[in-house]
């Protein structure tokens, strides 16, 4: 007895310690502050435990979360039959202030209050907000903790107000009205009813522009959601109109296995309003309609759509997800229209086509084939000499363009046949690499009459040129070109920026009629052109071999009173140039038996055609010197004959000199 004696003593001890610390003012003041510094702790947030008030049937608890944000919780309970009668009140005046504890960039404002119920085996809440400026009511029943129902009715909640709060633009404002009726929320056995609707939308045209840069209209909208969930099954209706936009849907999805038979509908006037939904920066308009059937291991996806005033269809297989299999047919989809719809200028117009047949769409595995063609292209001729400032205005220009390629797991090989008024383009096989990206092609460019250039030359030319080679573009830039031209042959090699040109057997004459400059000059050309394209700098060095001068009125005044007959030498010898940007620096050295031609360091700037130049003429042991100085066509030229040939005699060659630099010129 003794013994029990002390026991219970302890056990009555305990328990009026237990009661005092617990359920005594004075124990909730000891209790508090550690309560205050277990929330600090876990929530990461400074807290303030204001109120604090546990006895054996009620308690009361004010809770202050950082500045204006409280907490207000009182009631009362039954310890053994675990009952209680809740009311609460959460009051948050600055959201920003919880960012940390939402983890959300979340401001503004949020209040509600109701009631808790029962007991831990069910509970039922009942409470009502105001959420953006909303008049809310909800009721929720929990068994063992867990929902069972939820029964929710948001009536004219702030479209704009909800933006603010989850700190996005306010790029529409509306009244949304929200009924929810869910009688089972396990994912196994979903059932309820849910309803949206959107009255009174506006789109905020303001944002819009400063926000997206589009700019749209004063556009105004509505729409309605309902979903109807029965065990696995969701079947639903949604739809969304405007004076921009018309879009909806309709069918069922088991959410399980993603299996939906689903119809959809867009017909949408102006694709800029979806851009901060879709990101992508399109504009005009769009319509598509199909279906979507299937499950994630098999989904069929089909639609047809007029884009850009073009009769198009896609059928598309999707497994898992990914693309498997593609079949794409478009018909005389318009080119302008399609640019427009990009953000893109209008470089040109015409009728685009395709057609399609990929048997396997895996990244990787890829195989089918791809036809493309233009037909009546036009190119925009007016906005493409102010783009690319020609001097001349760019003549109408039409063109078309047919393409066939074939997939082959990484590799694109393409066939390309582009006729324009300006050139024939074909390339045999055009590989692209989707690896890596890189490029590897062969090409040939007939140009059949070059005075077609003149626009871009600002120089009328005679004749045509084929040009062939093969471009690679990878990590680096490699492109070749080869020609046969005025007799003889040109190759080209461009490495990135490094170009080298080399000349062989080009006969002068011809490319002085190519050119259509006077033919004053017979002889063979070899030469070669290493220039760097960034830097605009390069030097030419050629040799001209069996020199002959035509007949031109400055050698046949020297034959006539120097009784010299330059006609009748042979020359060669180098010419040489320094090429900086426009500046050009040139070098002559021609000799025969009996006379030579040379001038050195002469200045050519080829934008202004400004000359700085002095050719000395030795004619049988009697120099002739003259000087050009000045814009090339107005320049001005002195000679000195050196008692060769009477003074009026080197007026008359002045006069033959500045006729001969404005045909060049």
């Amino acid at each position: 007895m003794k013994y029990l004696a002390w026991i219970g003593g302890i056990v009555i001890s305990l328990v009026v310690v237990i009661y005092v610390v617990a359920f005594t003012s004075i124990g909730n003041s000891m209790i508090a502050p550690i309560i205050e510094k277990k929330i600090k702790q876990q929530i990461k947030q400074d807290v303030k435990l204001n109120v604090f008030s546990l006895s054996m049937s009620d308690f009361e608890i004010a809770l202050e979360i950082s500045k204006n944000n409280t907490i207000y919780v009182k009631g009362n309970y039954a310890l053994l039959s675990q009952a209680f009668n809740v009311a609460y009140r959460v009051k948050f005046n600055n959201l920003e202030a919880l960012q940390t504890l939402a983890q959300a960039p979340i401001r503004g404002e949020f209040f509600t209050e109701g009631t808790a119920k029962g007991t831990l085996a069910l509970l039922t809440i009942d409470g009502v907000s105001d959420v953006a400026k909303s008049d809310t009511k909800y009721h929720v029943e929990l068994v063992n903790l867990e929902p069972k129902q939820v029964i929710a009715t948001i009536n004219k909640a702030k479209v704009n107000r909800l933006l603010y709060m989850v700190s996005q633009p306010d790029f529409a404002s509306a009244d949304l009205d929200l009924n929810i009726n869910l009688t089972s929320l396990k994912l196994e056995n979903l059932a309820g009813e849910i309803e949206a609707r959107l009255n009174n939308g506006l789109i905020n045209s303001t944002i819009m522009k400063e926000k997206y840069r589009v700019n749209i209209p004063r556009t105004i909208f509505s729409s309605k959601t309902t979903l109807r969930l029965k065990a696995q099954d969701i079947n639903y209706n949604t739809w969304f109109k405007s004076n921009l936009a018309n879009i909806g849907s309709s069918g069922n999805i088991v959410p399980k296995t993603l299996a939906m038979d689903i119809l959809y509908a867009l017909d949408i006037k102006e694709l800029a309003v979806l851009k901060p939904i879709t990101k992508a920066d399109l504009r005009g308009a769009l319509n598509l309609k199909g279906t979507l059937k299937g499950d994630k291991k098999n989904l069929i996806v089909n639609a047809k759509s007029n884009l850009a005033s073009s009769n198009t269809s896609f059928k598309v297989t999707l497994k898992n997800f990914e693309p498997l299999n593609a079949q794409v047919n478009i018909k005389d989809l318009k080119l302008q229209e399609l640019l427009y719809m990009m953000h893109q200028p209008v470089y040109a117009s015409g009728l685009f086509s395709l057609d399609a047949n990929i048997a396997d769409a895996r990244v990787g595995k890829l195989k089918g084939k791809v036809n493309t063609k233009i037909t009546n292209g036009l190119f925009n001729s007016k906005f493409l000499t102010k783009l690319y400032e020609f001097k001349s205005p760019m003549p109408k220009a039409t063109f078309k363009l047919a393409t066939v390629s074939n997939l082959n797991a990484n590799l694109v090989d393409t066939k390309v046949d582009l006729d324009s008024t300006f050139a024939n383009i074909d390339a045999k096989q055009a590989r692209v690499n989707l690896n890596d990206l890189s490029i590897k092609s062969d090409y040939s460019a007939v140009i059949a009459n070059l005075d077609k250039l003149f626009f871009a030359t600002q120089r009328h030319l005679k004749g045509g040129i084929t040009l062939n080679g093969d471009l690679v573009k990878a990590k680096d830039l490699d492109l070749s070109v080869f020609s046969k031209v005025a007799g003889g042959t040109i190759k080209v090699n461009l490495h990135n920026d490094e170009l080298d040109a080399k000349i062989k057997s080009v006969q002068t004459l011809d490319v002085l009629d190519m050119l259509i400059y006077p033919k004053i000059f017979k002889a063979s050309l070899e030469g070669s052109l290493k220039y760097n394209i960034a830097k605009n700098k390069g030097k030419f060095s050629g040799f001209l071999l069996d020199g002959k001068f035509a007949k031109n009125q400055m050698l046949s005044l020297i034959r006539h009173y120097g009784k010299v007959d330059l006609y009748k030498e042979v020359f060669k010898g180098s010419v040489n140039a320094d090429i900086n940007a426009h500046m050009i620096k040139a070098s002559l050295n021609l000799r025969s038996n009996t006379s030579s031609i040379t001038t050195k360091d002469t200045k050519l700037n080829s934008k202004t055609n400004v000359i700085d130049s002095v050719v000395t003429v030795v004619a049988n042991k009697h120099p002739v010197t003259v000087k050009i100085k000045g814009k090339a066509t107005s320049a001005k030229v002195s000679v000195d004959t050196k008692k060769l040939i009477e003074s009026k005699t080197g007026e008359a060659i002045e006069k033959g000199i500045s006729k001969l630099l404005k045909k060049f010129f």
